[in-house]
């Protein structure tokens, strides 16, 4: 059983004392209504990650190589991650959403020996060339056509129900997760065992999860930690590269069929999901507790799923990033009974009290890189900067990266630790919390003074007619000026877009953050991320306004 310091080991050992407990279960929606789930417990997923491992091993793949792992949430990618970090191997995780040419881009700096992946991800692999110099081993997950290699059931057969998990060092590389690529180009942040077992640690100690729950785990990632913590990976019927489509009622029928305990979800699909019990009447009686991550929550859901929960029962907005999660969080009751409304009058978003283990600084902004730790250029308590972290769940490096890696590491002068630079914006208040202020990329510079996104929007959401805005800087006469994108809320019926916008110079006028605003352009529908639905791409926004301007002047 072994394993050391391997993420891992958490499996067989607590598949020892609990074989029959639950580990994952797999929704498949049929026609209609009709679904149903593939199950496993905690030692039918440990026998088949050594099946999966030992298998491996015996096509040729050793600890250390580097593996493209895509496939979809199922129960051969529980068995296939867990297996190749029992071998030692290095799964390499790329989000789907992040386009054709990020992909390649993504994979062929990971240098992949192997591809294992669904017969699609073959079929775009030899398309566009994906790992096509490096990755000899190809294995895949379903039918296996016109394109080589071999198939996951090949695999199992050359396997064992038993192997001893590699007992790796705690800095050996247990996997590199590539960012997403919606607020810069796709890194791949390289994970060690250490950082995972921490990121176990976390979870089990901020959230207070324990063996025995269920989850109903709406991104993979995430999904994995549960079998380590003992808690089973409910996985509903749906498109993980694009939550925001997922069937509401699939995911209610998932979470009331297992009794889940715990939901992990974005914020819109949170919002979606809260929608739909609002409508139907259903409520979640054995939740525990809600994370949400991958960008902030909105007071409105907020109070919305409340009710679908049990009294007391919270959602926890986690706030992190691929490089370092969890960094900090906060209760909805805190956020909606005393920050929201400092939110609204412009201080950020509050984003909480960081984890147990987590140093949060905040420093003043530059965009050089930053070569070494000094108290010196730490900001005052209140003082917007640029968010930095230390802790055990921060990674240390980019592959293949070393830029990068310079632009976002600033390690102290003894070599001990070092601060991850997060790419937000924001401060420390009086009582330790830590408010977000939006990216660092995001700000707007002009010859009067910088602007930051988050505080400016939020005053502006406030209008009833406003779905969202987005502050974004053009030139106008060789000078940066802000200007303001509107996307309304058209509802039911007409919105007259003039008296809008009036009222937003009115309330822009009326608070000293906004003041500087004059310029608005009503927007048909922002451009946001895939994957959370919620990330707004300001660079394109700031693109076609600048080309509005440029072309006739034109500001409502």
């Amino acid at each position: 059983m072994t394993g050391g310091h391997n993420i891992a080991a958490h499996l067989p050992r607590i598949a020892e004392t609990h074989p029959d407990t639950l580990s994952v279960a797999v929704q498949h929606a049929g026609r209609g209504d009709a679904v149903t789930y593939e199950e496993w417990t905690l030692a039918q997923l440990d026998r088949e990650s050594n099946r999966i491992a030992s298998g491996l091993l015996a096509i040729g793949l050793e600890r250390g190589m580097r593996v493209v792992l895509m496939v979809t949430p199922s129960l051969d990618f529980f068995a296939l991650t867990f297996g190749l970090f029992k071998l030692g191997a290095v799964p390499v995780m790329v989000d789907p959403g992040m386009g054709v040419r990020n992909l390649r881009t993504c994979i062929d700096e990971a240098q992949p020996q192997a591809f294992i992946g669904i017969p699609k991800a073959h079929v775009a692999r030899l398309l566009f060339g994906w790992g096509k110099k490096t990755a000899r081993i190809k294995v895949t997950v379903g039918r296996k056509l016109f394109w080589g290699g071999t198939t996951i059931e090949k695999v199992r057969s050359k396997g064992s129900e038993t192997f001893e998990t590699a007992a790796v060092e705690p800095e050996e590389t247990a996997a590199i997760l590539f960012t997403s690529g919606n607020t810069g180009v796709p890194k791949g942040a390289v994970y060690s065992h250490a950082i995972f077992n921490a990121q176990v640690n976390s979870l089990r100690e901020d959230y207070g999860i324990e063996p025995g729950e269920r989850d109903l785990a709406t991104f993979p990632l995430f999904a994995l930690f549960g079998p380590a913590l003992g808690m089973a990976a409910i996985v509903p019927d749906m498109d993980a590269s694009r939550p925001i489509t997922a069937d509401p009622a699939r995911l209610v029928a998932a979470a009331q069929k297992y009794e889940a305990t715990n939901v992990f979800a974005s914020p819109a699909l949170l919002d979606k999901l809260g929608r739909h019990c609002e409508t139907k009447g259903v409520t979640l009686p054995h939740v525990r507790r809600v994370i949400s991550a991958g960008a902030p929550a909105e007071p409105p859901s907020l109070r919305r799923f409340a009710t679908v929960l049990n009294d007391g029962v919270e959602v926890i907005p986690s706030y992190g990033a691929t490089e370092a999660l969890p960094i900090a969080n906060i209760g909805s009751r805190e956020l909606l009974e005393e920050t929201a409304a400092l939110t609204e009058q412009g201080r950020g978003v509050c984003v909480g009290r960081p984890c147990k283990g987590i140093t949060v600084r905040v420093i003043h902004i530059t965009d050089t890189p930053i070569a070494e730790w000094s108290n010196d250029i730490v900001c005052e308590p209140g003082e917007i900067g640029e968010i930095c972290v230390s802790g055990p769940v921060v990674t240390r490096a980019y592959f293949e990266r070393p830029d990068a890696t310079r632009l976002a590491k600033i390690p102290d002068a003894a070599g001990a630790t070092f601060y991850h630079r997060m790419g937000d914006v924001g401060y420390l208040d009086e009582q330790g919390r830590l408010w977000m202020c939006g990216r660092k990329s995001h700000r707007v510079m002009t010859p009067n003074g910088t602007l930051f996104t988050v505080p400016c929007e939020r005053i502006l959401n406030t209008h009833p007619k406003v779905r969202r805005t987005a502050l974004v800087g053009v030139t106008v006469d060789g000078v940066t000026e802000p200007l303001v994108c509107v996307e309304l809320d058209r509802g039911e019926g007409s919105v007259d877009e003039k008296s809008v916008i009036k009222d937003l110079r009115e309330l822009a006028a009326s608070n000293e953050v906004t003041k500087p605003l004059h310029r608005f352009l009503v927007h048909p529908k922002f451009p946001v991320d895939i994957r959370h639905n919620a990330k707004i791409h300001a660079e394109k926004l700031a693109e076609w306004a600048q080309q509005r301007v440029a072309s006739s002047g034109e500001t409502a």
